[in-house]
């Protein structure tokens, strides 16, 4: 087909003058399209452990592709609980917690190497480790209409791939704009269905547009900042062990937890502060008594994204206390 010349506008984007996080990335269409991408591409895969402490959308692939798996404790560090003997053909995959456990992820890709799958769903700043596989999920950064990474050593076959289109995917982000949260949440979910629904793609054109257009330095710049205020304030009542901020790139949320964590969920929401509970299916997974449970239950994830600064953090502080 031609190209074609005229015609009515679309939407325009601003030119990248970033250079790409993830240089030897694959873009596709989801952060889970992502983890399906790599476990397609490893030949001989028995068994995944995962986890109890981790979204259930982890599951999707393995149950596609016929992959059984085993779950696995953390300890209070949100680390592997107990040593992990595996066999030639297991894989382990590690959930890099609300973006603060880069420095953990190094020591977990040394020990498993090409057995080692990380979940950087939560950390799309995470520098990919060598000889190893992980997936990422620029969504939870920004507004995309669809979109994940995966960095691996498995062949590129991306290009046998459709590329998906998101059009039809934008009402959530457009009412973002103009309306309030609430006003838009049913599309946010609608949309979040249909990716989930949607077979492996290539990243879509509009997605891959936005991504090269927005100032990523500046998200990081300002999450890190918002996380920082939020931490001089609230450490010594946190029950969660924070790394140093050196130790991580970017993080998604600020963690808090707090024995009355339910409690407080409501009172902010309550109050247009909205805070996700991750992960839902963690309740059923888990035993009451598990660390897992209680993370689950009583971690309240403070918003600290780009689009807020320092009158917003202190309008957290307070309504936490």
């Amino acid at each position: 087909m031609m190209k074609p010349i005229g015609g009515y506008f679309e939407w325009e984007f601003p030119p990248a003058t970033k250079q790409e996080l993830h240089k030897n990335a694959v873009y596709l269409n989801s952060g889970r399209h992502a983890l399906e991408y790599i476990l397609k591409g490893i030949e001989n895969i028995h068994r995944l452990w995962i986890p109890y402490f981790t979204c259930d959308a982890v599951l999707t692939p393995l149950q596609k592709l016929g992959i059984s798996w085993e779950f696995y404790h953390i300890n209070k560090h949100l680390e592997i609980a107990d040593t992990m003997e595996l066999g030639e053909d297991d894989y382990i995959l590690y959930t890099n917690y609300y973006g603060v456990k880069d420095g953990y992820t190094e020591l977990f890709a040394q020990k498993y190497g090409e057995q080692a799958i990380i979940d950087n769903a939560q950390a799309f700043y995470c520098k990919s480790a060598p000889n190893t596989h992980q997936f990422y999920s620029p969504r939870k950064f920004m507004g995309l209409p669809d979109g994940g990474l995966s960095v691996t050593t498995v062949p590129n076959t991306a290009s046998l791939l459709p590329i998906d289109k998101s059009f039809e995917r934008c009402t959530h982000l457009l009412k973002r704009i103009e309306l309030s949260p609430s006003e838009g949440y049913a599309d946010f979910k609608d949309v979040s269905k249909k990716i989930s629904e949607a077979p492996l793609c290539q990243m879509s054109k509009l997605s891959k547009s936005i991504l090269a257009s927005v100032d990523l330095d500046s998200i990081k710049q300002k999450r890190r900042e918002n996380f920082e205020n939020l931490h001089k304030a609230l450490a010594s009542t946190n029950l969660l062990e924070i790394p140093s901020m050196d130790s991580f790139e970017c993080p998604l949320v600020y963690p808090y937890w707090c024995e009355n964590g339910s409690e407080l969920k409501k009172k902010l929401i309550g109050q247009n502060i909205f805070v996700a509970t991750y992960w839902p299916n963690v309740f059923e997974w888990a035993k009451q008594n598990d660390l897992e449970y209680n993370l689950a239950n009583h971690v309240v994830c403070l918003p600290i994204d780009q689009r807020y600064g320092n009158e917003d953090m202190e309008r957290i502080i307070k309504s936490i206390d």
